[in-house]
């Protein structure tokens, strides 16, 4: 008899300290890609499914050794799923929804003395969850719903108690000052990955070459000595492939001293992606998750772009990821961004926000890298994919994102 498996999708928001460094990863998930609405059920998610969760992705893919925040409803947290999860790993998230009932309470002293830490998700001052500030290490505050004096006194007073303040709906760099100078110490919202406005400078020369580089490099036509020309004359990029190719995971039995050699043992297509990828890095002027998303966006694209036979074996899509966040990464409006570049006409429209195959590929990616479940579902099936398509190109991403990572360093 043929077993069913059941595929469990699992996205991550990062949550950043006051440096913009990624302290963990909340981590966002649904038992079913083909689910088209949301029910109570699905919010109530089992041990088993937890677990599936983390090892059909595999835990240290998706946090990077950082804290994961698992959120838990009344009826998980009950049922005391956490045997399964390793309390240095784990921030278990009360969810708002919890009432705060004996058997609840009796729970969270539990987890307290075995190591547990505990966050407050969504903490409303005078609240029936004040009874577990006692319990828990980190209290997330929706700071939309604080003005900024009601913020820096709540704030005040959680520190007070010891605990760690998250700032969650942190949506804009205005606000992310604002609760940074009212006291909290972690930031969790789109602010980062989200178009902003910015004023119309110029970009400096430095971006500049760095982004035609980009664009040079992910030319379909461009040849292997024009890839050799254009990282000689980078040293920092030469470094990081030959850094790469010289790795342990590469398996040489002797060191490659030449960028030449290098192409032809990595492959061009590799040598263009990892290049580009480090490029994007040397021109970022925020957080440094914004690289990791990027990667893991164009990675998701590339593979959905290979799915869909477009005749480019993805490096289209791959390239439409790959600049989906440059106006975030430069500090400059996307239009500005994408006048510098000679970009295919599709991928510059899908950028700008027109809807085309292009772009509908990219709202799929981000609307998973989100986790709005339903909008990927519709969207992953609107270009003829199977929904499963995208839940496994974007595991693929992160343990791709994660390999990059490590060999580039």
């Amino acid at each position: 008899m043929a077993v069913s498996i059941e595929q469990v999708h699992v996205a991550r928001q990062p949550i950043l300290d006051g440096r913009q460094q990624v302290f963990g990863y909340e981590l966002l998930y649904r038992a079913s890609a083909t689910a088209t609405t949301a029910s109570p059920n699905d919010a109530s998610i089992s041990a088993k499914v937890i677990a599936d969760a983390l090892l059909g992705v595999g835990f240290e893919t998706l946090t990077d050794g950082r804290r994961a925040f698992i959120n838990l409803d009344m009826r998980t947290l009950l049922a005391d799923a956490s045997g399964l999860l390793d309390p240095d790993q784990v921030v278990l998230e009360i969810l708002e929804s919890v009432q705060v009932t004996p058997e609840v309470q009796a729970m969270c002293e539990s987890l307290h003395q075995r190591g547990y830490a505990l966050a407050l998700d969504d903490f409303v001052p005078g609240s029936p969850a004040e009874a577990l500030l006692p319990l828990a290490r980190f209290v997330k505050l929706d700071v939309l719903t604080f003005d900024a004096t009601t913020l820096e006194a709540t704030t005040k007073r959680l520190l007070a108690k010891g605990v760690s303040v998250v700032a969650e709906k942190v949506e804009a760099a205005d606000v992310f000052d604002r609760a940074k100078l009212a006291g909290c110490s972690l930031f969790q919202g789109y602010y980062f990955c989200r178009p902003v406005t910015f004023s119309g400078k110029a970009l400096p020369s430095s971006q500049l070459t760095q982004m035609r580089l980009v664009a040079a490099l992910n030319q379909p036509s461009v040849s292997l000595i024009a890839i050799e020309d254009l990282l000689k004359h980078d040293a920092s990029l030469s470094y990081r492939v030959l850094r790469s190719v010289n790795s342990a995971g590469f398996g040489l039995r002797r060191e490659v001293k030449s960028i030449r050699e290098a192409l032809l043992l990595l492959g061009l297509d590799q040598v263009r992606k990892w290049s580009s990828i480090w490029a994007l890095a040397g021109m970022n002027k925020g957080p440094s998750e914004l690289v990791t998303m990027t990667v893991i966006r164009a990675r998701c694209c590339e593979l959905l772009g290979q799915a869909l036979d477009r005749g480019d074996h993805g490096s289209g899509s791959f390239l439409l990821g790959l600049c989906s966040l440059l106006d975030v990464l430069l500090g400059h409006p996307m239009a500005q961004v994408t006048a510098e570049l000679p970009l295919d006409p599709e991928i510059r429209d899908a950028l700008l926000g027109q809807v085309n195959p292009a772009r509908e590929t990219l709202d799929a990616v981000v609307a998973f890298e989100q986790g709005r479940w339903d909008d990927a579902s519709r969207l992953v099936t609107g270009l003829g994919l199977a929904p499963d398509t995208l839940s496994d190109a974007y595991a693929d991403a992160l343990g791709w994102a994660r390999m990059l990572n490590r060999g580039g360093q």
